[in-house]
């Protein structure tokens, strides 16, 4: 009969290992509920969404999102040199992201510091002749006794202000008929223009409740008329009614926006909506020579804080190009606005049609803002009626009586 060894085997449990996984399984844990509870219970605005990744990827550069595409489809980089086809260090593609400070942009330092920097931001889109990070146009806040009509300015220069020459009696070769295409409205209604503002030195202060950018759209009106495009303007004081409401220079947009929307509603037959303003920036950013006359320069803001904003640039930079063709250094561009301190929608997101034309800035003249009105107007009336024949809404025109 055989034997049998018995084989006994002995495991050695060393207790102080056990431990140490209990106890960083137990850490872990509470750092997860943790974490989650801490970002459960911040504010909104501070909490991680989607919205927050596109944010910061909206950071990074289209280059070099371009670059990271190029991995996962080998024929785009086909159109990029040995040198741009090498990525930035990660490092550095991290830091950028993470705190928005682009160094080739020395607004990106100060813009989260300092308290109204961000109404010099934005982006420029297309550039205009001399146009770059230290001229763009101001989005500027006056004070509140300059928003009080009780306080304003004496006028001055006053008799030198033309009144729209609007000649009745020329028929143009094409018209709109009896319809109102285009829509122009002030949501600055009251900002002026110091060469008639007695005593006013002040760009923040120049605001007025007779003689501001009403004016000027008068004056496009006019221009647009004589070129066969009806129009309607608006002349809301938007300013009193934000007196009236107790509200600030913030919510001037907020009042805007139902004048807006009830023009389209009373109106189907409009097709352009084109809020006129006047930049803060000095003269010799907002006046240029052409033809051995001053103009007042136009910049067109677009707005990126809504879905179709794509379909509003295409329109301002296509009259930018128009008008660059024709009139040389009378577009100062065509700039983006979006984020804290701005509105970053400007009622754009009501139409694929609607422009933000800044007229001027603080120091031009109404002979200056006229010639650009003109301008404008010769220009948009060439981009109108191509846009109705392509679209084949062109209307006959008048018969004669």
């Amino acid at each position: 009969m055989g034997s049998y060894k018995s084989t006994n085997y002995v495991v050695a449990i060393n207790m102080s290992t056990i431990l140490k996984a209990v106890l960083i399984f137990v850490v872990g844990l509470l750092s997860i509920f943790s974490i989650t509870g801490i970002l459960t219970s911040l504010n909104p605005e501070y909490r991680i969404t989607s919205n927050s990744l596109n944010q910061a990827a909206s950071r990074a550069k289209g280059d070099v999102l371009y670059k990271i595409l190029t991995f996962e489809n080998h024929s785009f980089s086909s159109v990029l040199t040995e040198e741009e086809k090498n990525l930035p260090s990660l490092s550095a593609l991290m830091f950028q992201v993470a705190t928005n400070v682009r160094f080739e942009d020395p607004r990106s330092f100060l813009g989260r510091e300092l308290p109204g920097f961000s109404i010099f931001d934005g982006d420029i889109l297309v550039a205009g002749e001399g146009t770059d990070f230290t001229n763009m146009p101001i989005e500027s806040v006056p004070p509140m006794e300059a928003l009080n009509a009780e306080n304003e300015a004496s006028l001055k220069n006053v008799d030198s202000i033309n009144q729209p020459d609007s000649n009745k009696n020329a028929k143009p070769p094409i018209s709109t008929g009896d319809k109102d295409t285009v829509h122009l409205y002030f949501t600055h209604t009251r900002e002026s223009y110091l060469p008639y503002l007695e005593g006013v030195t002040n760009p923040d202060s120049a605001m007025h409740s007779q003689i501001n950018v009403t004016k000027v759209g008068e004056m496009v009106e006019n221009q647009l008329e004589q070129q066969g495009i009806g129009t309607s303007i608006d002349k809301t004081d938007v300013i009193q009614n934000l007196n009236n409401k107790g509200l600030n220079y913030y919510s001037a947009y907020q009042e805007s926006r139902p004048l807006v929307k009830a023009a389209m509603a009373s109106n189907k037959d409009l097709l352009y909506l084109i809020d006129i303003h006047r930049d803060s920036q000095r003269r010799d950013v907002t006046t240029g020579i052409i033809n051995g006359q001053s103009y007042a320069k136009l910049a067109f803001v677009v707005g990126e804080e809504h879905p179709n904003f794509e379909k509003n640039l295409k329109v301002a930079t296509e009259l930018h190009k128009l008008l660059e063709s024709k009139y040389k250094g009378i577009s100062r561009g065509v700039i983006a606005k979006k984020g804290s301190g701005t509105n970053g929608k400007f009622n754009q997101d009501l139409s694929s049609n609607a422009l933000l034309l800044e007229f001027g800035g603080v120091d031009n003249t109404f002979a200056e803002l006229e010639r650009s009105a003109q301008a404008f107007a010769d220009v948009f009336a060439e981009y109108y009626w191509q846009a109705e024949k392509v679209n084949h809404n062109l209307s006959a025109p008048p018969v004669s009586q």
